[in-house]
């Protein structure tokens, strides 16, 4: 999922830490399950199983979906 999102983000989105809309569960990005062999790929919260991020590929797009995440905080360099 990294590469994904850094095509996205100017940052290293896998050291931004997320809370999870389900059970408030804080961690970095890096340390949600992926599963690859959706649509498109499904980061789940390896605390309570709820869905925290959906990345979908199309042609010249990307769908980013963090509806299951109530706050994804990314870090500054420099900051």
């Amino acid at each position: 999922m990294a590469g994904d999102l850094r095509e996205i983000f100017a940052v290293d989105v896998t050291a931004a830490r997320y809370v999870c809309a389900g059970c408030t569960h804080t961690d970095a990005v890096g340390t949600l399950m992926v599963w690859p062999h959706s649509p498109g790929l499904v980061a789940r919260c390896p605390h309570c199983s709820d869905v925290v991020i959906r990345v979908v590929r199309a042609p010249g797009r990307v769908f980013l979906d963090l509806r299951g995440s109530v706050r994804l905080e990314v870090p500054l360099e420099g900051g």
